[in-house]
């Protein structure tokens, strides 16, 4: 049974939580999502697998999760972007935000989120399971269809992409 880390608004640990159960109850928990850009300045987009939980086939960060019990956030972005993308970037802390929305199937994202940019130049070899496929996008153009067609994406990708894109620009990593 996976469980989540349950926190307060100040990223505190409060203690553990089945998964489902912290997305049904709307419970504050910690999560990750991790950007990695390529050399050219493109963005690693993946679309979620038609059978996750919710927001399936929806386009969204390049991978994104929760720590296990016990698991350094950081340590747990490389494991997720080795186990869903098979890719192993370096990975800064660039922010983290704060957020809490109603999805499909009456669960509620209540997450502490803290996102990692990183570079890699490697193509994905995607975990079936996770990933449905994957494209490297422009900023720029991202960001105009995310405007035009914001139900194309995940709820957090939505929220947290312009402070990606001040964050990556400020940095030029």
């Amino acid at each position: 049974m996976e469980k989540v880390i349950l926190v307060d608004e100040s990223d505190q640990e409060k203690g553990v939580e089945e998964k489902m159960s912290a997305h049904r109850r709307g419970l504050l928990h910690r999560a990750f999502s991790v950007f990695v850009f390529n050399d050219a300045g493109q963005l690693l987009l993946q679309q979620r697998a038609a059978s996750k939980y919710h927001s399936p086939l929806l386009w969204t960060n390049t991978c994104c999760s929760h720590p296990r019990p016990g698991e350094e956030t950081l340590d747990a972005a490389r494991r997720r972007c080795k186990e869903e993308m098979g890719i192993e970037p370096v990975l800064l802390h660039a922010f983290s935000f704060l957020y809490k929305v109603t999805l499909d199937q009456g669960l509620i994202e209540h997450e502490y989120d803290h996102v990692y940019i990183g570079i890699s130049n490697k193509t994905p070899l995607l975990n079936r399971e996770e990933a449905a496929a994957f494209k490297w996008v422009n900023l720029k153009e991202v960001k105009e269809d995310v405007e035009k067609h914001p139900a194309h994406y995940t709820v957090w990708f939505t929220i947290c992409l312009d402070q990606v894109i001040e964050h990556y620009k400020k940095n030029e990593h």
